[in-house]
């Protein structure tokens, strides 16, 4: 179970990061919606796993914005040095997460049967 310190760490770096990645990457590859999902902090706060989801048109654009994320990985690092305030900033290790996209087509199954069920009923 994460100590107060890793989920308050936890939560800065998520504000953070996503910041960064939306509002300070110039980076042409970088297309979507990304929502940073999650972040766990190891015990002695010198790295980080941050999931990502990835909104955008295919799943070769969202592969590319994943790398190129990955890529400026040591950049988002050195911005990312400026919101946190500790004696280090944490090394950053990107991961895609796809559970939204499977909540996504989960919900879109749902409405489906929805409608064939009162197509069904509407029917009788």
């Amino acid at each position: 179970m994460p100590s107060r310190r890793q989920e308050r760490m936890s939560r800065v770096i998520k504000e953070a990061v996503s910041d960064i990645i939306n509002n300070h990457m110039q980076d042409p590859r970088i297309e979507g919606f990304i929502s940073i999902t999650e972040v766990r902090m190891e015990p002695d706060l010198k790295s980080a796993e941050v999931f990502l989801s990835i909104m955008a048109g295919n799943e070769a654009k969202q592969q590319l914005t994943f790398k190129a994320i990955q890529h400026a990985a040591g950049h988002i690092q050195a911005l990312l040095g400026d919101y946190v305030k500790a004696r280090f900033c944490p090394h950053l290790y990107f991961h895609w997460d796809e559970r939204l996209k499977k909540t996504m087509e989960t919900l879109k199954l749902i409405d489906e049967v929805s409608k064939e069920f009162k197509t069904d009923s509407e029917q009788k």
